[in-house]
């Protein structure tokens, strides 16, 4: 009795306690290998290293100027670097289609605006990419209306007056528009299209240029964005009618929305952030997370107050949600108007 009790604390002994030994092994090869996917370990490290910004337009614009000041709030509250990247071309899709073929490892961010949605279609023929399937977002940043200014010498202080000043004289008003395929040519395709009306719009290369063909009468209206209007109305050189916000915008409290005149008629001006798909989804909630505290906090609200613009911020789903909302509805006005790159 006595050996067979031996023989069984024998095998005890020399089975189950490698056994034991293997189980631990097994379970240390493991960990290690959820330490190095990029949603687990790899994540809660994140950021380890500076973060690349590429900012898809050149140094000095809106979009530019907006990723600094984001960027270097984001700094002293994460504690990590920020490395702004210009890469202008192709109306913004160079710098994204530079981030969507980046490492997806939370270290390549994308800063653009709402050019993205627009070009989607409306430079569908050389799209290299889709940006709905190869770009993970983020988080809105902000959004500026634009507002429909006329010159001092168009008889009309509404834009009930405006469309009926237009409906009496058929493409004798002329629209100013940025250039093709901006918002603000959109805007005024839109305008065309929803208020029954037809305007001959006339396209410039860039806003200052538009800027001043309203300025000198060249043309009656234009959809002008925030910053610029602000200064233009309170000189008194130009005259507001509307914005094209769904809802009052702030900065233009006595304008009313374009859309309770003509339905429909809303867009704006917007910043958002976007990784490359695949980024693990707890960098993009955080860096989301992180965003949203930097646009509530008083320097950043005071910086928007000035330009007229409002910080919006948003969830990941929020602003992919927005993006395809955005795409479709530009390219039913770019569709209906058949609008062609240049």
């Amino acid at each position: 009795m006595r050996a067979d009790r031996a023989r069984e604390d024998a095998g005890d002994h020399g089975v189950r306690a490698p056994c034991r030994s293997l189980r631990v092994l097994a379970l240390t090869a493991t960990l290690g290998t959820l330490a190095a996917l990029p949603g687990t370990a790899g994540a809660q490290a994140w950021p380890a290293k500076p973060i690349r910004v590429v900012v898809p337009f050149g140094a000095g614009g809106g979009a530019t100027i907006q990723s600094r000041l984001i960027t270097e709030n984001l700094r002293a509250g994460m504690g990590a670097n920020f490395i702004i990247d210009n890469r202008p071309g192709a109306g913004g899709l160079l710098g994204a289609q530079v981030v969507a073929e980046a490492p997806p490892d939370g270290y390549t961010m994308l800063f653009t605006t709402s050019t993205l949605a627009v070009n989607t279609t409306l430079l569908a023929d050389t799209l290299k990419f889709d940006p709905r399937k190869e770009l993970s977002p983020a988080s809105l940043i902000s959004s500026g209306p634009l507002v429909l200014c006329v010159h001092p010498s168009v008889p009309a202080r509404s834009v009930r007056e405006l469309i009926a000043l237009a409906k009496r004289h058929p493409g004798k008003l002329s629209s100013g528009a940025n250039e093709v395929g901006s918002t603000g040519h959109l805007a005024a395709e839109m305008l065309n299209q929803l208020g029954g009306i037809d305007t001959t719009i006339v396209p410039y290369k860039g806003g200052g240029p538009a800027l001043v063909g309203l300025l000198t009468g060249d043309v009656a209206l234009l959809f002008v964005v925030a910053p610029v209007a602000m200064s233009q109305l309170q000189a008194k050189k130009i005259r507001g009618l509307a914005v094209t916000t769904p809802k009052p915008a702030s900065a233009f409290p006595d304008l009313p929305p374009i859309n309770a005149t003509v339905p429909g008629l809303e867009t704006d001006v917007w910043y958002a952030t976007f990784f490359p798909r695949g980024t693990p989804a707890e960098i993009v909630a955080r860096m989301s997370g992180e965003i949203r505290k930097v646009l509530h906090s008083d320097k950043v609200q005071a910086f928007y107050q000035r330009e007229g613009i409002d910080a919006v911020g948003s969830s990941p789903q929020a602003l992919r949600a927005h993006l395809e909302a955005e795409i479709a509805k530009y390219a039913r006005v770019i569709r209906q108007s058949n609008i062609k790159a240049q």
